[in-house]
């Protein structure tokens, strides 16, 4: 198991992913990449209250403490992180500030204390992916300075979120008010200042995931897609990945359907929901999977989020940079191209 920290007030201290903390000085190590947003994670001497099957912060999951999907988060004082990612932001080494909030009685006061200090010392972009909360309050973190929150569906549809993070899991979370979060949060942030996490390999099908891609394109929120990742102590440890060649259309799918090339409507699927067309014509899909883009991390603009679903050494489902000539290659071979 990992550790808590206790004795110490949860203002005081903060997580900070690993490639962040290397990033900011906090540590020394070698990254591949380097982070162009900062992810910063609550601290709190328990897990957190909801029990999502896939994360090793939930209550009932055995996973490390320390950690969410495969990326370790060490702690530091809060006034020394946010020392350093001022001076990091002035030098233009990030673009972004992300702030990944459990789910506990006390979150929002704790969220809102850390983002009013990071936003007194500097202004940064703020992303909060935080559980669905009501309206006063999100008005509360955009008055505050939080230019992007992302709640995330995970889930492709109701039966698999009941599953992997609602009431079949004994998960706090309903898929309903899940989605009226969502669009209760177009309304106060605005029309592509809204995420949700869509993660693949869940055990739907692609027509599902393309179906919920489109139903955030036209609520005004961007999906960000994500490749489950089996991590040991959790309830789904023993579940495999999902394969590159799925990973690979979906992802297809997703920059056309959020860049309006295409639509739900004209995409063709097998009788096992699997993508048989893309809807476009054949120049302008090579012209798209031959810059590599769809490829790239999604998500808040500056997100790259190095390795957090992949090892260095790979397989990579999401590249934290721009494709090299070798690697669209190798991507449209995963794709089928």
């Amino acid at each position: 198991m990992g550790y808590f920290i206790t004795g110490a007030s949860i203002s005081e201290n903060i997580r900070v992913s690993l490639g962040s903390a290397v990033m900011l000085g906090l540590l020394k190590g070698k990254i591949g990449v380097n982070p162009t947003t900062i992810y910063l994670l609550m601290c709190r001497n328990q897990k957190c209250f909801a029990n999502c099957g896939f994360c090793p912060q939930a209550r009932k999951n055995e996973g490390r403490a320390d950690m969410l999907s495969r990326v370790t988060w060490p702690t530091f004082a809060t006034n020394r992180v946010i020392d350093q990612i001022v001076r990091s932001f002035k030098e233009g080494a990030i673009q972004r500030v992300c702030i990944q909030s459990l789910n506990y009685p006390e979150v929002f006061h704790d969220l809102l204390l850390l983002v009013k200090k990071i936003k007194s010392k500097i202004q940064v972009p703020l992303s909060v992916s935080c559980k669905p909360i009501n309206s006063k309050k999100m008005k509360t973190l955009a008055e505050a300075g939080v230019t992007r929150i992302s709640i995330a569906l995970d889930a492709a549809n109701k039966q698999i979120f009941d599953k992997v993070k609602g009431k079949q899991i004994d998960g706090p979370y309903n898929w309903e008010e899940q989605r009226k979060a969502l669009k209760e949060a177009v309304t106060i942030f605005g029309e592509g200042s809204v995420s949700t996490h869509l993660i693949v390999g869940l055990g739907e099908t692609e027509k599902d995931l393309c179906q919920a891609i489109h139903w955030c394109v036209d609520s005004g929120i961007y999906p960000a897609l994500f490749a489950f990742t089996p991590i040991s102590g959790t309830a789904f440890e023993q579940n495999p990945p999902p394969s590159l060649n799925s990973y690979r259309r979906v992802q297809v799918v997703q920059y056309l359907l959020t860049h309006k090339k295409t639509r739900f409507e004209h995409l063709e699927f097998d009788k096992g929901g699997k993508i048989k067309t893309f809807a476009t014509s054949k120049k302008q899909l090579l012209d798209i999977i031959n810059s590599g883009v769809p490829f790239e991390t999604s998500g808040c603009p500056g997100c790259n989020r190095p390795y957090y679903n992949e090892r260095p050494g790979g397989p990579m489902y999401n590249y934290p940079r721009k494709l090299q000539l070798d690697e669209i290659v190798k991507a449209k071979k995963e794709l089928g191209f």
